[in-house]
């Protein structure tokens, strides 16, 4: 008697006499093992910032470093300003002002005229060296930053003159240094 040959259930070889494939045992996790580890790493890690961070040197503290120096340039104007305030008790308000000499000279940043700069005429030789040379300057009739109070502007290619009136602001970027005509 024959028997008929079936076909071989698939993942089997078909060859009768093949040894049957055995399943691979299933990988442990290890999960105690990756906690175990990962602890130890969290505290190393906050061993160093802790001895890191505390500033101590063998014991010691170390001392803390002195600020930046800081210069006041007193004018006339500014320490006849100081006496009268000395006498009504007030504090007087320190600030560095622009020089009022016909020598006075202006570099990039906004200006109140007639209080940070002196009104009158000043004069640049164009843009300053730079990648992108490009000079800018703008009188304004406030420090908004809007486009409506913009009395004039202009974006200079070589020398300019420029005259601004007390109560204005004057507004230059990427120019040489401006210096006061008159």
């Amino acid at each position: 008697m024959s028997h008929p040959q079936q076909p071989a259930p698939s993942g089997q070889p078909p060859h009768p006499f093949a040894p049957p494939q055995v399943a691979e045992p299933p990988k442990k996790n290890h999960a105690a093992l990756k906690i175990a580890v990962g602890v130890v790493c969290a505290g190393i890690v906050f061993g160093l910032g802790a001895a890191v961070g505390s500033g101590d040197d063998d014991g010691r503290k170390t001392a803390a470093k002195p600020g930046p120096t800081v210069t006041v340039t007193v004018t006339a104007k500014t320490a006849k300003a100081r006496e009268g305030n000395a006498k009504s008790g007030a504090k007087p308000v320190e600030r560095a002002e622009a020089p009022a000499a016909p020598d006075a000279t202006v570099g990039q940043g906004s200006y109140l005229v007639g209080e940070d700069i002196a009104a009158g005429t000043y004069r640049t030789g164009g843009p300053a060296a730079s990648d992108v040379p490009l000079c800018y300057w703008a009188r304004a009739k406030d420090s908004s930053g809007e486009m409506d109070s913009i009395i004039a502007n202009g974006t200079p290619q070589g020398p300019a003159r420029v005259t601004v009136n007390e109560g204005e602001t004057f507004e230059t970027n990427g120019c040489k240094e401006w210096t006061k005509v008159r």
